[in-house]
């Protein structure tokens, strides 16, 4: 399917690894100006130099923490009028909540919601005024189901998700749209994270780890950053034009709510 975005200028957040490198791989296969973005230069490097040689599309690599005003100009002033703008960083590690200090506790928050607002308040308004824009919010399942040891991205991604509700009705008009894709179990560094937490919290090895987190699957298996890089794409073309304020699960069935 041709998504009808090639030349469109996208920003993927925190795009070096993982669901990101995802992202911005079907976006860059699809015709699009990428700029992938990491804290780690040599990875993010990598990256860069894997997607142009494997899509032949121009891709910007921007080393940076998006969670910060520097880096937030740094990704702005390479790729000033983004078209396509991805929100994705890194979520504070499992632990119990009742060892998260206040500083804990704001830097979470400032990672998983202020960040996206921040980017999202600097480039609507030029999507807006060009007749074409799509934001995609990487958030996750905990947002809807309840993960132990979660509960600091939880409670931010929820937030982000509700503040943005508004706003994304409040674009529409513009051919503007912003959804979120909640990912599950997804076969990235962040789930070998959960697993050693399991393992440790258990008392098991890894191998069972994995097998007692994939059995509640219905799909029995973990997802893949390539399934979720062609979601991302399809959300950023021209035909999900009428998908918006919506929060899609990528989990393999593992949320069992009807709606």
């Amino acid at each position: 399917m041709d998504l009808g975005i090639a030349g469109r200028k996208a920003i993927i957040c925190a795009s070096s690894r993982g669901l990101g490198k995802g992202c911005a791989l079907h976006l860059a296969r699809a015709g699009c100006e990428v700029l992938v973005n990491g804290r780690d230069a040599a990875t993010l490097e990598e990256t860069a130099a894997e997607i142009r040689q494997s899509t032949g599309a121009n891709i910007i690599a921007v080393a940076a923490d998006v969670s910060t005003s520097a880096g937030q100009s740094a990704l702005l002033e390479a790729c000033p009028q983004p078209d396509i703008l991805v929100n994705n960083n890194g979520g504070p590690p499992r632990r119990d909540f009742r060892e998260l200090t206040r500083e804990d506790i704001l830097e979470g928050v400032t990672q998983n919601m202020v960040t996206p607002i921040e980017l999202i308040q600097e480039t609507i308004d030029g999507m807006a005024d060009r007749g074409f824009g799509r934001i995609v919010n990487i958030t996750s399942l905990s947002v809807y189901t309840a993960i132990p040891g979660l509960d600091l991205s939880s409670g931010a991604r929820a937030g982000l998700t509700s503040f943005l509700a508004g706003v994304a009705r409040s674009i529409a008009e513009k051919n503007v749209t912003i959804n979120n894709i909640l990912p599950g179990k997804m076969d990235t560094d962040r789930l070998k994270g959960g697993l050693e937490f399991m393992a440790k919290r258990l008392e098991v090895g890894m191998d069972e780890a994995r097998r007692l987190e994939t059995e509640p699957i219905p799909a029995k298996r973990f997802g893949t950053a390539d399934e979720f890089g062609a979601l991302c794409a399809f959300l950023c073309s021209v035909h999900a034009g009428y998908i918006t304020g919506r929060s899609i699960l990528v989990d393999g069935g593992l949320n069992q709510n009807a709606f």
